[in-house]
């Protein structure tokens, strides 16, 4: 069975995949780090449902990246899960 991470290195070789997925990092980072949060609170998709009076499908939505978080948003998953939101600006 291949695994997912074997397919994205070899589609990472395809100049259009890869453009296109750079192009989505910040998103990707974005839905780890809520993933992130959720997970080392301990809390299941529905129960950060619960805290934030939203839906679990909505949560589902924001952890897959299909639909971006606002920053009020992602104020209210810090608040639920415990954490503190920092967003930065860095060189690169």
């Amino acid at each position: 069975m291949t695994k997912i991470s074997q397919l994205h290195q070899k589609w990472l070789k395809d100049a259009e995949y890869k453009t296109a997925y750079e192009g989505m990092a910040m998103e990707f980072e974005i839905a780890s780090a809520i993933i992130a949060a959720r997970t080392q609170a301990g809390l299941t998709q529905e129960e950060l449902a619960q805290r934030m009076c939203a839906k679990q499908s909505q949560i589902a939505r924001w952890e897959s990246g299909e639909q971006n978080a606002t920053l009020k948003t992602l104020k209210r998953i810090a608040e639920a899960t415990g954490t503190n939101l920092k967003i930065s600006f860095e060189q690169y």
